[in-house]
């Protein structure tokens, strides 16, 4: 007889899901708090969302102890192109740090899926979105975690970015206005909250505009 034993893995998904919008002058970004583990919740009152820069704010899905390790690198570095640079690291060089930082770990890589949100140097909202190893695109929405593949299909439906293969080259920002997206937002999450069981408890939303950021905070179910 075979001996049976279970097969330990270095890594767990505590599920969530994250979604971020960009705007001509804004980025919405957003995640629910709840963390669980199988058919357990461990907390429902866990913040996906990091704000890594002035103006770059960064979602992330997956296994939260691999996501607070990359925060911390993430912050680390930030801090040292300060002490270099004397500024604030923009956006879009944020999100070449990610991808440098996810890269790094390929063959052994951090279990996040992030979404990384802000402005650009021109006051444009700006969103990119990532897979586990570093490989990065520049989206006008983007959706990641568990309940991605309930959202995404909603906001392609919604707002269908244009194609990156289409020339002369188009912004990818979405058409809505603040509000809208804020609401659009809402709806996802109250939608995917019905059918997946990793997202619900609480909507945490980050509203970046010129004027600075705001935290609006939306109920979802509890069960």
């Amino acid at each position: 007889m075979t001996k049976q034993q279970a097969n330990w893995s270095p890594y767990d998904n505590n599920g969530g899901t994250c979604v971020a919008i960009a705007g001509a002058d804004y980025c919405v970004i957003a995640a629910d708090t709840r963390m669980s583990t199988g058919y357990n919740i461990l907390t429902r009152d866990y913040s996906k969302l990091s704000q890594l820069a002035d103006k770059s704010v960064m979602a992330s899905s997956g296994f939260q102890a691999d996501v607070r390790a990359l925060q911390k690198v993430l912050s680390a570095r930030h801090l040292i192109y300060q002490h270099q640079h004397n500024k604030q690291m923009s956006c879009p060089a944020m999100a070449q740090l990610l991808s440098n930082t996810l890269y790094y770990k390929r063959f052994f890589p951090y279990y996040a899926f992030n979404v990384l949100g802000g402005l650009d140097n021109e006051g444009k909202g700006c969103v990119f979105t990532y897979d586990a190893v570093g490989s990065y695109e520049r989206v006008g929405y983007s959706s990641q975690g568990s309940g991605s593949t309930l959202i995404t299909p909603f906001l392609d439906n919604q707002l269908k970015s244009p194609s990156p293969l289409l020339l002369p080259a188009k912004d990818a920002v979405t058409p809505l206005s603040e509000a809208e997206a804020i609401d659009l937002v809402k709806t996802c999450f109250a939608s995917a909250t019905e059918r997946d069981i990793y997202t619900g408890d609480k909507l945490e939303i980050l509203v970046m505009n010129a004027s600075g950021i705001r935290r609006e905070y939306l109920e979802l179910r509890k069960d």
